[in-house]
């Protein structure tokens, strides 16, 4: 017939699998059937990865790295997350090429950026916060959109610290405190919107005024204070030098001083001792003391005397020649003296 020729009217169970007999079909559709479930119950999980297990959409359980075991066709599906990766925001700017020669973006984020300090004024702030996935399951879970909660929480914790600050404590002294203070303020939000997240930094990267002439003055005031810190810095230093030094030499010459009087001081009480023996021995004999000091006297004098006169009171003509042994000859006479005096 014609419509056989076209291959209609024909019958369905005429196919290539009509020959077959059911239980080869059957065995096919099993081992089929076991493939797909096979290939469907393993996974694999990176060393910086955890695997959330979810059976009809509710969570389970997590999975460490390695080799792991589910339900197979959809009854149990895995989402993973880099749990030991540090991520990074930025905000005020955007990176465009990281490298050696960094290429940033050339936008401007304004509404990131610009920001009322304490004192009424306005700075240009950019930042970066480094953080983490701490808890898998309240990061896919606990909020709809982690990113954005990030985000919305790092400028609002930000404009919030740089309000509480001058615009020189923001541009200069204080960036590191207020970093700190944005980090721990910026947790406990994170924490509140459950979103498993922490703050592992917060770096101040750029913190300048918003036009350039006030740039260029606020650059002015900076390097004034650095000079500043320099010459204080100098100041110490010199400080530090000079007075353990003279304190050094003030105590030197006190400890000499001590010295020097405690000298004199035993010195004296050693005449005063001396003085007294000697006092003593002239009340034993008079005469004799007075004729042994007298003798001891001129033994210390008579040696400095480099020309002696002797006199005669019987001869008052001319005083007596007497050999000078330095010249070798005799000294020439003197004057005559008036009897009874020495010169």
């Amino acid at each position: 017939m014609q419509g056989d020729q076209n291959g209609f009217g024909r019958d369905p169970a005429d196919g290539p699998l009509s020959n077959l007999p059911k239980s080869a079909v059957l065995i096919g559709g099993g081992v089929l059937l076991a493939v797909v479930m096979l290939f469907t119950m393993f996974y694999t999980v990176e060393t910086d990865e955890v695997a959330v297990i979810q059976r009809f959409g509710a969570y389970v359980r997590r999975e460490e790295p390695g080799l792991r075991l589910k339900l197979p066709a959809g009854l149990e599906t895995v989402r993973k997350v880099k749990v030991r990766r540090i991520f990074k925001a930025e905000f005020g700017f955007r990176t465009e090429e990281p490298g050696v020669r960094t290429r940033f973006s050339q936008r401007n984020f304004h509404e990131e950026s610009l920001m009322l300090t304490g004192d009424l004024n306005v700075a240009e702030v950019a930042w970066i916060v480094q953080f983490s996935i701490i808890d898998p399951a309240k990061h896919l879970f606990g909020n709809r959109n982690p990113s954005t909660a990030l985000n919305d929480v790092a400028q609002i914790v930000m404009r919030s610290v740089v309000g509480d600050h001058t615009v020189t404590e923001v541009l200069t002294e204080r960036r590191a405190e207020i970093a700190h203070q944005v980090q721990g303020k910026m947790q406990k939000l994170l924490d509140l919107y459950e979103t498993g997240l922490r703050v592992e930094t917060v770096q101040m990267q750029n913190v300048t005024p918003p036009s350039d002439e006030v740039k260029r003055a606020f650059n002015e005031v900076n390097e004034a204070q650095q000079e500043q810190s320099r010459k204080t810095n100098e100041a110490v230093q010199a400080y530090n030098q000079e007075v353990p030094r003279e304190r050094g030499e003030a105590d030197r010459t006190i400890t000499k001083a001590e010295g020097y009087a405690i000298n004199r001081t035993n010195t004296a009480k050693g005449d005063v001792a001396r003085f007294n023996a000697l006092l003593t021995e002239y009340h034993k004999a008079p005469e004799v003391t007075r004729q042994r000091l007298y003798l001891e006297t001129m033994r210390e004098i008579l040696p400095a005397v480099k020309q002696v006169y002797v006199f005669d009171e019987e001869r008052a003509a001319a005083p007596l020649p007497f050999l000078d042994l330095q010249r070798g000859e005799l000294a020439p006479a003197a004057p005559v003296a008036p009897a009874g005096k020495e010169k």
